[in-house]
């Protein structure tokens, strides 16, 4: 495991950013997994004025999210398919028909968790997952429990993740109370994976997640086992280590 420490949250995302940007360069037709959430934001903006100033290329990337909120629509201005768009995807070169998100409002949930998995395999699987991390561990929408699942899923979110998440509604009652999510099996075999995390709030979390045991209690403690993660944190996020 790599840690990479930054000053505060520009740098950090800038250093994400370079990341990212040298997998797209190396590797024109990556597989690129993508988070939502406050925490990606200053990485995407920098993606999006590196494509501006045509130093990236999107035109052969494909995209897969980590997850969506059940049972939004894709068209909800509260839905990861909006923020996506919004904070992203309209503004580079990606097309259409290589960004892929979960379902949110599907009306068989299982089948098509079970599609998601198939399209991953079909992609050939996932260059670099990028992901942010809950002040509890969960990354994704996997969330602590005696039990993950390995596989995508539909998942009931906690009264924690739900507190935190409300700050993007108008009230926690807002919030939805579930999410379709990619499992930690399918997120553990991204060929490399990039954390961020800023603020304090996050600080015990990423001391677990380096330090603590691995343990479906903190999911993101299973980071651990993986031959290539990168945590990018801000001094913040990084005081406990």
């Amino acid at each position: 495991m790599r840690i990479l420490i930054g000053k505060d949250y520009e740098e950090i995302s800038k250093k994400a950013a370079l990341m990212v940007a040298a997998q797209v360069m190396l590797k024109p037709n990556s597989v690129l997994g993508l988070a939502t959430g406050s925490t990606p934001l200053g990485l995407y903006r920098e993606l999006i004025a590196m494509y501006q100033r045509g130093e990236l290329d999107f035109s052969a990337v494909r995209t897969i999210n980590l997850d969506e909120y059940y049972p939004l629509a894709p068209d909800d201005p509260q839905s990861y398919h909006y923020f996506m768009n919004d904070h992203l995807f309209k503004q580079i070169n990606v097309k259409p028909e290589n960004i892929h998100l979960p379902k949110g409002n599907a009306d068989a949930v299982k089948a098509e968790c079970d599609a998601y998995e198939t399209m991953i395999s079909q992609v050939g699987g996932i260059d670099l997952q990028v992901l942010g991390i809950g002040v509890n561990g969960h990354i994704g929408f996997n969330e602590p429990h005696p039990f993950l699942h390995a596989q995508t899923h539909l998942v009931d979110l906690t009264a924690e993740t739900i507190q935190v998440n409300s700050r993007f509604f108008a009230s926690a009652e807002e919030v939805p109370r579930q999410a379709v999510t990619m499992g930690m099996g399918t997120i553990l075999k991204a060929r490399r994976i990039l954390l961020i995390a800023s603020g304090r709030s996050k600080a015990e979390a990423i001391k677990k997640t380096v330090n603590g045991l691995v343990t479906t209690e903190c999911p993101s403690s299973f980071l651990q086992t993986h031959p290539a993660v990168t945590l990018v944190l801000d001094q913040e996020a990084a005081a406990l280590l």
